[in-house]
């Protein structure tokens, strides 16, 4: 986001706040970023403050935030799960100031040599419980996605972490799950490199994901991953039992089914 945001022209200047001293040097370095700070003098300084953290260190670096700012500025959280956090900041007394957004974009890198430029054109970001936030604090929100080429989507927090649940969260265990399978059987890892083709490489390519941000997400959306997790393992029973019975003709079907996806997604 600070890549694009200042390509873009939306900032004029960006401070980075990060536990990782190492991190704010190599930001700087690579001129994601033009300085940095400790958390409270950031804020004191900054319009816009977006926090992008572990969502469960959001839980106690969004009201730290949120007790610093004025009526004049935003606060933007970025995390993948929402329903906790906002329960959790209800009563803030500076909680309109905050507005709750999730951008639809990522990759299964982190820290900042993962920052790359144009990562979110054409995705969507969903603007969570805007009712809860003061009117100017979603429309500059608006213009900052909006400036980065991003529609926007409106959702309530339940809904969101639960739709998040199907596309995202339940993808990201899908690929762990497989890459412990093939790890645990393909012992020589020669043979992996070898056979493993583009579309192996596709589908574990979350697996690379960093514990430290998806752990949380685990945690928080617990309840609705169970769910999907659930109808998943289902499904894959499906399969299973196909296999076990030779009915391909029903196995076919079930592909055919499948394939109704390419429709939403292209």
């Amino acid at each position: 986001m600070a890549i694009s945001l200042q390509e873009n022209g939306f900032a004029s200047k960006i401070i980075g706040v990060d536990a990782i001293r190492e991190h704010e040097k190599k930001a700087i370095r690579r001129y994601i970023i033009d300085e940095a700070m400790p958390l409270k003098e950031a804020v004191l300084q900054s319009d816009i403050i977006i926090v992008a953290t572990p969502v469960d260190v959001m839980l106690k670096v969004i009201p730290e935030v949120l007790d610093l700012v004025t009526e004049k500025q935003v606060v933007l959280d970025v995390g993948s799960t929402k329903e906790r956090l906002l329960e959790s900041l209800k009563n803030h007394p500076n909680r309109n100031r905050l507005v709750a957004a999730h951008p639809m974009a990522g990759t299964e890198y982190s820290g900042p040599e993962a920052a790359i430029p144009n990562l979110f054109d054409g995705k969507y970001t969903v603007l969570v419980d805007t009712a809860d936030s003061d009117a100017d604090a979603v429309k500059i929100t608006e213009q900052l996605f909006e400036s980065m080429n991003m529609d926007i989507a409106y959702l309530k927090a339940k809904e969101h972490d639960e739709h998040t649940a199907y596309v995202s969260h339940i993808s990201h265990i899908s690929s762990f799950a497989l890459a412990l399978t093939v790890l645990e059987k393909e012992k020589n890892e020669g043979r992996i490199f070898e056979l493993a083709s583009s579309g192996f490489g596709s589908t574990v390519r979350l697996a690379k994901s960093s514990p430290d941000m998806w752990v949380p997400i685990f945690r928080q959306n617990r309840d609705n991953v169970l769910v999907i997790l659930d109808e998943y393992i289902e499904t894959l029973s499906k399969f299973r039992s196909l296999l076990i019975k030779k009915d391909f003709k029903q196995f076919y079907q079930l592909i055919e089914e499948a394939n109704n996806i390419k429709k939403i997604i292209k």
